[in-house]
Protein backbone atom coordinates (compact mmCIF):
# COMPACT_ATOMS: atom_id res chain seq x y z
CA UNK A 1 0.00 0.00 0.00
CA UNK A 2 1.79 3.40 -0.73
CA UNK A 3 1.73 6.31 1.12
CA UNK A 4 0.05 9.52 0.46
CA UNK A 5 2.51 10.85 -1.90
CA UNK A 6 2.90 7.68 -3.72
CA UNK A 7 -0.91 7.82 -3.72
CA UNK A 8 -0.93 11.62 -5.07
CA UNK A 9 1.66 10.63 -7.70
CA UNK A 10 0.01 8.00 -9.02
CA UNK A 11 -3.48 9.69 -9.15
CA UNK A 12 -4.45 11.32 -12.31
CA UNK A 13 -6.43 14.65 -13.07
CA UNK A 14 -9.89 13.07 -11.91
CA UNK A 15 -8.34 11.30 -8.76
CA UNK A 16 -6.55 14.62 -8.05
CA UNK A 17 -9.10 16.62 -8.20
CA UNK A 18 -11.63 14.08 -6.24
CA UNK A 19 -8.90 14.10 -2.95
CA UNK A 20 -9.06 18.33 -3.40
CA UNK A 21 -12.34 18.64 -3.53
CA UNK A 22 -12.87 16.01 -0.27
CA UNK A 23 -9.91 17.98 1.23
CA UNK A 24 -11.33 21.44 0.96
CA UNK A 25 -14.90 20.12 2.03
CA UNK A 26 -13.13 18.09 5.63
CA UNK A 27 -11.60 22.33 5.57
CA UNK A 28 -14.84 24.12 5.46
CA UNK A 29 -16.59 21.47 7.44
CA UNK A 30 -14.24 21.92 10.62
CA UNK A 31 -14.25 25.63 10.22
CA UNK A 32 -18.02 25.64 10.77
CA UNK A 33 -18.21 23.25 13.05
CA UNK A 34 -15.84 25.26 15.58
CA UNK A 35 -17.41 28.66 14.43
CA UNK A 36 -21.00 27.88 14.68
CA UNK A 37 -19.72 26.00 18.51
CA UNK A 38 -18.07 28.89 19.92
CA UNK A 39 -21.37 31.00 18.24
CA UNK A 40 -24.36 29.10 20.00
CA UNK A 41 -22.43 28.43 23.40
CA UNK A 42 -22.26 31.97 23.63
CA UNK A 43 -25.35 32.87 22.51
CA UNK A 44 -27.31 30.44 24.60
CA UNK A 45 -24.98 31.87 27.77
CA UNK A 46 -26.25 35.29 26.60
CA UNK A 47 -29.73 34.08 26.53
CA UNK A 48 -29.93 32.94 29.85
CA UNK A 49 -27.77 35.60 31.14
CA UNK A 50 -29.98 38.10 29.49
CA UNK A 51 -33.70 37.33 29.40
CA UNK A 52 -34.10 37.34 33.55
CA UNK A 53 -31.91 40.31 33.91
CA UNK A 54 -33.97 42.13 31.14
CA UNK A 55 -37.73 41.35 33.04
CA UNK A 56 -36.11 42.53 36.42
CA UNK A 57 -35.17 46.14 35.18
CA UNK A 58 -36.99 48.64 36.36
CA UNK A 59 -37.69 50.48 33.09
CA UNK A 60 -36.99 49.91 29.57
CA UNK A 61 -34.38 51.96 28.94
CA UNK A 62 -31.92 50.27 31.59
CA UNK A 63 -33.41 46.83 30.74
CA UNK A 64 -32.55 47.37 27.16
CA UNK A 65 -29.06 49.02 28.03
CA UNK A 66 -28.65 45.95 30.31
CA UNK A 67 -29.60 43.17 27.62
CA UNK A 68 -27.14 44.79 25.32
CA UNK A 69 -24.03 44.00 27.71
CA UNK A 70 -25.18 40.66 28.38
CA UNK A 71 -26.09 40.07 24.22
CA UNK A 72 -22.43 40.24 22.24
CA UNK A 73 -24.41 38.71 19.48
CA UNK A 74 -27.56 40.89 18.82
CA UNK A 75 -30.06 38.58 18.99
CA UNK A 76 -31.91 39.95 21.52
CA UNK A 77 -31.74 43.79 20.72
CA UNK A 78 -33.45 43.49 17.37
CA UNK A 79 -36.71 41.96 19.16
CA UNK A 80 -36.82 44.66 21.56
CA UNK A 81 -36.54 47.26 19.26
CA UNK A 82 -38.95 46.16 17.39
CA UNK A 83 -41.31 45.98 20.22
CA UNK A 84 -41.30 49.56 20.07
CA UNK A 85 -40.93 49.98 16.31
CA UNK A 86 -43.21 52.92 14.86
CA UNK A 87 -44.11 52.30 11.21
CA UNK A 88 -43.68 55.39 8.44
CA UNK A 89 -46.52 57.69 8.86
CA UNK A 90 -48.73 57.00 5.61
CA UNK A 91 -47.62 53.82 5.04
CA UNK A 92 -50.09 50.93 4.30
CA UNK A 93 -48.44 48.94 7.20
CA UNK A 94 -48.55 52.18 9.85
CA UNK A 95 -52.80 51.97 8.47
CA UNK A 96 -53.16 48.67 9.88
CA UNK A 97 -53.93 47.92 13.47
CA UNK A 98 -51.82 48.25 15.86
CA UNK A 99 -51.68 44.69 16.93
CA UNK A 100 -50.68 43.37 13.49
CA UNK A 101 -48.07 45.98 13.12
CA UNK A 102 -46.45 44.50 16.22
CA UNK A 103 -46.78 40.85 15.06
CA UNK A 104 -44.94 41.75 11.78
CA UNK A 105 -42.08 43.73 13.25
CA UNK A 106 -41.61 40.96 15.99
CA UNK A 107 -41.58 38.38 13.19
CA UNK A 108 -39.26 40.14 11.77
CA UNK A 109 -37.03 40.54 14.14
CA UNK A 110 -37.26 36.83 15.17
CA UNK A 111 -36.54 35.56 11.59
CA UNK A 112 -33.47 37.60 11.14
CA UNK A 113 -32.34 36.24 14.30
CA UNK A 114 -32.92 32.12 14.15
CA UNK A 115 -31.31 32.95 10.04
CA UNK A 116 -27.85 34.23 11.82
CA UNK A 117 -28.30 31.24 14.47
CA UNK A 118 -29.09 28.73 11.55
CA UNK A 119 -25.87 29.95 9.38
CA UNK A 120 -24.25 27.37 7.88
CA UNK A 121 -26.69 24.47 8.44
CA UNK A 122 -27.02 24.21 5.08
CA UNK A 123 -23.13 23.60 4.51
CA UNK A 124 -22.93 21.17 6.81
CA UNK A 125 -25.78 19.12 5.70
CA UNK A 126 -25.11 19.21 2.30
CA UNK A 127 -20.96 18.20 3.02
CA UNK A 128 -22.60 15.53 5.06
CA UNK A 129 -24.75 14.54 2.09
CA UNK A 130 -22.43 14.38 -0.67
CA UNK A 131 -18.78 13.62 0.50
CA UNK A 132 -19.60 9.87 0.48
CA UNK A 133 -20.47 10.06 -3.10
CA UNK A 134 -17.61 12.49 -4.12
CA UNK A 135 -15.49 9.47 -2.20
CA UNK A 136 -17.41 7.04 -4.50
CA UNK A 137 -16.72 8.67 -7.65
CA UNK A 138 -12.87 8.79 -6.96
CA UNK A 139 -13.17 4.79 -5.78
CA UNK A 140 -14.95 3.98 -8.83
CA UNK A 141 -12.67 5.96 -11.16
CA UNK A 142 -9.53 4.49 -9.14
CA UNK A 143 -10.39 1.09 -10.26
CA UNK A 144 -11.62 1.71 -13.56
CA UNK A 145 -7.73 3.14 -14.39
CA UNK A 146 -6.33 0.29 -12.30
CA UNK A 147 -8.31 -2.16 -14.13
CA UNK A 148 -7.65 -0.78 -18.01
CA UNK A 149 -3.61 -0.06 -16.68
CA UNK A 150 -3.55 -3.88 -15.63
CA UNK A 151 -5.42 -5.14 -18.38
CA UNK A 152 -2.48 -4.97 -20.62
CA UNK A 153 -0.21 -6.55 -18.21
CA UNK A 154 -0.71 -10.13 -18.82
CA UNK A 155 -2.46 -12.81 -16.62
CA UNK A 156 -4.48 -11.22 -13.83
CA UNK A 157 -3.81 -12.37 -10.41
CA UNK A 158 -5.65 -11.51 -7.00
CA UNK A 159 -2.44 -9.97 -5.81
CA UNK A 160 -2.01 -7.75 -8.51
CA UNK A 161 -5.20 -6.45 -8.36
CA UNK A 162 -5.91 -6.03 -4.49
CA UNK A 163 -3.40 -3.30 -4.03
CA UNK A 164 -4.89 -0.59 -7.03
CA UNK A 165 -8.27 -1.89 -6.07
CA UNK A 166 -7.27 -1.49 -2.20
CA UNK A 167 -5.73 2.29 -2.52
CA UNK A 168 -8.47 3.36 -4.69
CA UNK A 169 -11.15 2.44 -1.98
CA UNK A 170 -9.51 4.53 0.08
CA UNK A 171 -10.89 7.72 -2.04
CA UNK A 172 -14.49 5.96 0.08
CA UNK A 173 -13.06 6.07 3.43
CA UNK A 174 -11.76 9.70 2.77
CA UNK A 175 -15.69 10.46 1.71
CA UNK A 176 -17.27 9.00 4.88
CA UNK A 177 -14.20 10.36 7.00
CA UNK A 178 -15.12 13.62 5.75
CA UNK A 179 -19.11 13.13 6.02
CA UNK A 180 -19.49 11.64 9.38
CA UNK A 181 -18.06 14.64 11.56
CA UNK A 182 -20.29 17.12 8.94
CA UNK A 183 -23.82 14.88 9.82
CA UNK A 184 -23.22 14.82 13.90
CA UNK A 185 -22.32 18.53 14.02
CA UNK A 186 -25.27 19.46 12.13
CA UNK A 187 -27.03 17.24 14.31
CA UNK A 188 -26.02 18.73 17.59
CA UNK A 189 -25.41 21.78 16.26
CA UNK A 190 -29.41 21.57 15.16
CA UNK A 191 -30.29 21.05 18.94
CA UNK A 192 -28.91 23.96 19.94
CA UNK A 193 -29.71 26.16 17.61
CA UNK A 194 -33.48 25.13 18.39
CA UNK A 195 -32.70 25.65 22.03
CA UNK A 196 -32.06 29.17 20.76
CA UNK A 197 -34.94 29.64 18.85
CA UNK A 198 -37.40 28.32 21.20
CA UNK A 199 -36.07 30.99 23.57
CA UNK A 200 -36.45 33.94 21.40
CA UNK A 201 -39.97 32.93 20.79
CA UNK A 202 -40.61 33.04 24.32
CA UNK A 203 -38.92 36.50 24.72
CA UNK A 204 -41.12 37.45 21.15
CA UNK A 205 -44.95 36.06 22.57
CA UNK A 206 -43.76 38.07 25.96
CA UNK A 207 -42.93 41.29 24.21
CA UNK A 208 -45.84 41.25 22.33
CA UNK A 209 -48.07 40.70 25.10
CA UNK A 210 -46.38 43.30 26.90
CA UNK A 211 -46.96 45.86 24.51
CA UNK A 212 -50.50 45.25 24.12
CA UNK A 213 -51.18 45.44 27.21
CA UNK A 214 -49.45 48.83 27.61
CA UNK A 215 -51.15 49.91 23.97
Amino acid sequence: MMDAGGFWQAADGVGRAVALLLLGMSIVSWGLIGWKAWLLRRAQRGLVEALPVFWAAPDWATGRAQVQALDPDGLLLPLLDASQAHEPAGSLAQQGPAEARLTRALRGALQQAVARLQAGQVVLASIGATAPFVGLLGTVWGIQQALVGLSGAGALTIDRIAGPVGEALLMTAAGLIVAIPAVLAYNVLGKRVAACEAALEGLAHDLRAWALARA
